[in-house]
């Protein structure tokens, strides 16, 4: 079974940056695509990047420019860069496959961007 979890959160003020990481244990293929989720209380989980097996990523247009995801397959972790952070990317953030059928979901790591 495999098993994922997030780390990296926290509060930071408007225009900070915080870099998230999501650890896999277990066995997982590198060629999953694999994906950053958020959500914020009251609202629906929502995607925000993406990245292929290959390295191609993809970005919701509200953090585009902002954010970077990466992956490291050795280490079976994916990470997310996020800069010029504002308070609507306050959420828990989530990584899970971007394809069905998705693993387990982990706890997810708490962003807060508050001044």
């Amino acid at each position: 079974q495999v098993q994922l979890v997030e780390s990296g959160g926290g509060l930071v003020q408007p225009g900070g940056s915080l870099r998230l990481s999501c650890a896999a244990s277990g066995s997982i293929s590198a060629i999953n695509a694999m994906g950053w989720y958020r959500q914020a209380p009251g609202k629906q989980r929502d995607l925000v990047a993406a990245i292929s097996g290959g390295g191609t990523t993809n970005y919701a247009d509200s953090v585009k420019g902002r954010f970077t995801i990466s992956r490291d397959n050795a280490k079976k972790t994916v990470y997310l860069q996020m800069n010029s952070l504002k308070p609507e990317d306050t959420a828990v953030y989530y990584c899970n496959k971007l394809l069905d059928p998705r693993l387990e979901w982990g706890r997810g790591t708490q962003v807060t961007v508050s001044s």
